[in-house]
């Protein structure tokens, strides 16, 4: 590297920490007493047992294989339950959000599966489902599109088409994204809804957003909000090139990270110890390389006209912490007004990752769109759920 070159990278190196530092400050005084209380050795040996320990994202399926359009090659797995599925239930077809993977289903894979002690339950109380779990490109087991190609929303909504011709080629499906994977249901509708019309017979959206991304402040004063948004794409396509460094930098800062992960994904501090670190994990393990070719994609997202395909025919459920700092309340309200008929859960005290922070609560509300769904014709007109149902809050 040149000396111009080095002072260059330092410079954005330097501009990366700026803009990092406002969200670093909000947990760097919680941070600070750990270290003056527990010894920098016992955390890392707190976190390999963490890490040994768990049992979260254990749970594997039948893989299976799907080609993108473009030839990407996108992991999925299916879990049949034993003696096959119900004649004529839908698949459950579950998409993960960004910088995650499959295996952040863990709670409601577990209860599906009807598993103890893993499940917080043992079992949904609805009938044996297939379900299907799939690693969005770049993240967990799939595969990545070409180099330095910035991904876009549609491109996601295309790949899951993919998957479903791949895994579901006949039959109903329900399908439940969270976050980005919400994002993805959106834009899988926009793109084929004549799929939507005929295959989809449910629809689940956690912790997501139509649309409006760059309004959002992720908890932070205004000015460090603009700033981040402004310049966080080209930090990123920095830090890109630099991978090696930051993933040293990540194993450096631990403690850091820890903390931004627990801030920006539970809505409390008083999360198990082993979500947290599983969560730690499912983020840390996505290079940098790809958060930066997807980080671009949110500003551009707008979805909002898209819900209309799911129509006032089928159960739909829109599901959000309060405490959501990625996508707050707020874009799940806008989605309900768009959706009006789909029942609209806030669950109070809850963060962004709220199937794993409160896993029972989803795992109930799931399982009550599903028995929705497998007896529709035991439901009240559209209009009147949606009336009954909606803004729901759900506390502890």
């Amino acid at each position: 590297m040149t000396e111009t070159g080095g002072r260059g990278w330092a410079r954005r190196a330097g501009l990366a920490g700026a803009v990092l530092g406002a969200a670093a400050a909000a947990v760097a005084a919680g941070v600070a007493v750990e270290r003056l209380t527990v010894h920098r050795t016992v955390r890392h040996r707190a976190r390999l047992a963490l890490d040994a320990a768990g049992p979260y994202g254990s749970l594997r399926g039948t893989p299976g294989r799907a080609a993108a359009d473009d030839g990407t090659e996108l992991h999925y797995e299916t879990d049949e339950p034993d003696g096959g599925a119900e004649p004529g239930a839908p698949t459950v077809v579950f998409s993960h959000g960004y910088c995650l993977a499959q295996d952040v289903w863990h709670f409601q894979r577990a209860a599906l599966r009807g598993l103890e002690p893993t499940a917080p339950r043992d079992d949904l109380g609805v009938p044996a489902l297939r379900a299907v779990y799939w690693d969005q490109r770049g993240h967990g087991r799939s595969g990545r599109g070409r180099a330095g190609e910035t991904v876009t929303i549609d491109r996601l909504g295309h790949d899951l088409k993919a998957v479903l011709d791949a895994a579901v080629p006949t039959g109903p499906v329900v399908l439940v994204g969270h976050s980005m994977g919400g994002m993805t249901v959106m834009a899988l509708a926009a793109l084929y809804p004549e799929y939507v019309a005929e295959r989809v017979a449910a629809v689940v959206l956690l912790g997501t957003s139509a649309g409006g991304l760059t309004e959002v402040t992720y908890g932070l004063p205004a000015a460090g909000a603009r700033a981040l948004k402004r310049l966080a794409p080209g930090v990123l396509r920095t830090l890109a090139t630099r991978a090696d460094l930051v993933e040293r930098g990540r194993k450096a800062t631990a403690d850091l990270f820890t903390g931004l992960v627990k801030r920006y994904s539970f809505g409390t501090r008083d999360i198990d110890p082993g979500v947290a670190r599983f969560a730690e994990r499912l983020i840390e393990s996505v290079p940098v390389d790809v958060v930066a070719d997807f980080y671009p994609a949110f500003a551009e997202h707008d979805k909002t006209a898209a819900l209309a395909a799911f129509g006032a025919e089928r159960p739909a459920l829109i599901l959000t912490g309060d405490r959501d700092l990625l996508t707050p309340r707020e874009h799940s309200e806008v989605m309900a007004e768009a959706l009006p008929h789909a029942e609209l859960v806030v669950v109070e005290g809850a963060g962004h990752l709220v199937m794993l922070e409160r896993p029972e609560l989803v795992n109930d509300r799931l399982a009550g769109l599903l028995t929705r769904t497998i007896h529709s014709h035991e439901h009240t007109a559209p209009t009147d759920r949606g009336d009954r149902n909606r803004g729901r809050s759900e506390g502890s």
